[in-house]
């Protein structure tokens, strides 16, 4: 079935909206007419409802025989992860949740849980010591093991200007060359792209991997992480709200005072056009985690970090987030006795048994709709 959601909130004098939040669901089996003795494709597994099993995505054909399921209506949208230990738990249903904006309770009127298509940027820190360099860059390739055959994908190298080296694409033969091909040993600090001459909204430009460029900072190399994170959510804007949005961070988690954008502003980006940030820190970021820039995002966004001392765990890693981010539950509500005059609202949502552990986004930011 599918749910598309239009949102509009009048907010005091002026119309606010939260842009057309368009969530394609759904679980479609084939279609009850077609024809006789045709086998269906093999499926692509991706975690169960019951931790530690598999169970098979949606068929990539499986607009044919859909059913269809619209709704129009004022809707908030959460998608909510849950873990027991460090596994995620699946199989919940929608009595097992409460949610809440600015203290309030509200009901959850509409409920997920089956996996969605992915738009990831793969946003790597060009900037590290020569070893954990040399370990990320062969471990590049592992990301789709991860992907499912609906994902897209791109990748960006960032130290103190993000590139882009590859767009979105399915493509896994043309992604797994790029990223192959992909050295950051042979990266040098960048010129400067749109994101630091321009306000904070980048065109991304393709470029081919592996070819140093030079620049010369005064004071010494800077790395700019929030103006990275920005390049990305700008990049995810675009994509369809029938997708999960999130941002795979590999990076030693340093941030310099130098960046453009504010960690405030890159959040309202962020948060407005319901991204999640996803993290695997190494070198100095494993050493010191809460002193990693990259927690800042994961916490707010309900993403999640990881530290990997190892080529083996940053694969794993890899894989694990982007199988756990398409298998997030979708909680929806319609705002209810809250203060609409206020651009942002707070979230909370709990989980009505023990032992459990909820990673969900703090808040939303209403987005105002343009003149």
């Amino acid at each position: 079935m599918t749910a598309e959601i239009k949102v509009k909130i009048v907010c005091g004098r002026r119309a606010v909206a939260l842009v057309l939040l368009a969530v394609a669901v759904g679980w479609c089996a084939r279609d009850a007419g077609a024809q006789q003795g045709q086998a269906p494709p093999p499926a692509t597994q991706v975690p169960a409802p019951v931790t530690g099993t598999t169970r098979p995505a949606a068929p990539a054909d499986a607009d044919q025989g859909r059913r269809h399921l619209v709704i129009h209506t004022e809707e908030v949208i959460v998608p909510v992860q849950v873990r027991r230990g460090g596994d995620a738990v699946f199989g919940l249903e929608r009595k097992d949740f409460r949610i809440f904006e600015d203290n309030v309770e509200q009901r959850v009127i509409f409920f997920l849980n089956e996996p969605l298509p992915l738009s990831v940027v793969f946003l790597v820190d060009s900037d590290l010591p020569q070893r954990t360099s040399e370990m990320v860059s062969k471990s590049l390739g592992a990301v789709l093991g991860g992907m499912a055959e609906e994902d897209e994908l791109a990748v960006v190298l960032f130290a103190q200007f993000p590139r882009t080296v590859m767009d979105f694409g399915s493509d896994q033969t043309k992604i797994a060359d790029v990223l192959k091909r992909t050295d950051l040993g042979r990266e040098f600090p960048l010129s400067a792209s749109r994101t630091m001459t321009d306000p904070p909204h980048p065109t991304p430009t393709t470029e081919e991997p592996g070819v140093p460029q030079h620049a010369k900072i005064l004071g010494g190399v800077s790395k700019d992480l929030d103006d990275a994170v920005m390049y990305c959510a700008e990049m995810l804007r675009t994509r369809g709200r029938d997708r999960r949005k999130l941002i795979l961070v590999v990076s030693d988690g340093r941030n310099s005072h130098n960046n453009q954008a504010s960690f405030t502003e890159v959040l309202r980006v962020v948060l407005a056009n319901d991204i999640s940030v996803y993290g695997v820190g190494v070198s100095d970021a494993v050493l010191d985690r809460k002193r990693s820039a990259i927690f800042r995002y994961t916490d707010v966004t309900g993403g999640d970090i990881f530290y990997a001392p190892t080529r083996g765990g940053l694969e794993d890693d890899y894989t694990r987030i982007l199988e756990e981010a398409r298998n997030l539950y979708t909680l929806t509500y319609t705002p209810q006795d809250t203060d609409r005059s206020k651009d942002y609202h707070s979230i909370e949502v709990r989980v009505e048994r023990p032992g459990l552990h909820v990673l969900a986004r703090d808040g939303y930011f209403v987005l105002q709709a343009k003149k």
